[in-house]
């Protein structure tokens, strides 16, 4: 599955362009201590770039979860859109302490104080859809239209929702939320594990191993909060 810088993803024969976190035999689950859904824009026309954290210090850094493809290149694409209107720019990023290589540390123009870095906590951004241009091939996405989606069995059972698309290196994977209610847990994203995809109809099938969501596993990266 290959990334790209300003966001969609497309995928081979394969679901991916490089090795596949695990073996395409090997589920990772995870169990998250207070999952929380994503957050969702409410214009389908923006695109999902980041959600901000805890404020950092005490002179208006905040920490970033950023969902673009380079961590970084989220402060490349001009102002930030809020679901509510607002327009924030990012004046300085860089990366959070940690091994989370997609969490920032950032300054926001017109931030300072620590009050007032905290009253971003939570707060999703944005950039319009048609600021990333349109996808070059008709397997290529963006990987935000993803998050909210069904998962379904071969039968077309509701099993899962996803709830992120996160790669720690090896590949991207899918977070999902059991369809029962429970912890959360790490899926690769390969033809074997997800045969098929309904962006239109936000739908995925997955094949899920039978003891899928109870497995043992490592945690997700640390999220915003």
């Amino acid at each position: 599955m290959t990334r790209r810088p300003a966001g969609p993803h497309s995928r081979d024969g394969a679901r991916r362009a490089r090795p596949p976190a695990l073996a395409p035999e090997v589920a990772t689950s995870a169990k998250p201590p207070a999952p929380k859904p994503p957050p969702t824009a409410v214009d389908p026309d923006l695109v999902l770039m980041g959600e901000f954290g805890r404020a950092h210090g005490l002179n208006g850094e905040v920490r970033l979860k950023s969902y673009t493809a380079d961590p970084k290149a989220i402060a490349g694409y001009g102002p930030l859109m809020t679901a509510d209107g607002r327009a924030l720019t990012l004046a300085e990023v860089r990366p959070a302490p940690g091994s989370s290589t997609d969490m920032l540390i950032a300054r926001v123009q017109g931030v300072s104080g620590r009050n007032a870095a905290e009253a971003l906590n939570r707060l999703a951004v944005y950039v319009p859809r048609a600021r990333l241009g349109t996808p070059e091939e008709t397997d290529e996405f963006f990987t935000t239209d993803l998050i909210g989606a069904e998962a379904v069995d071969a039968a077309g059972v509701l099993v899962a929702t996803v709830v992120a698309v996160p790669n720690y290196g090896g590949g991207d994977l899918l977070e999902l939320r059991p369809a029962a209610g429970g912890a959360t847990a790490l899926l690769p994203f390969t033809k074997a594990f997800v045969p098929d995809l309904d962006l239109t109809g936000r739908r995925i099938t997955v094949a899920l191993p039978d003891d899928f969501f109870e497995a043992p596993g490592p945690k997700p990266a640390d999220d915003p909060g």
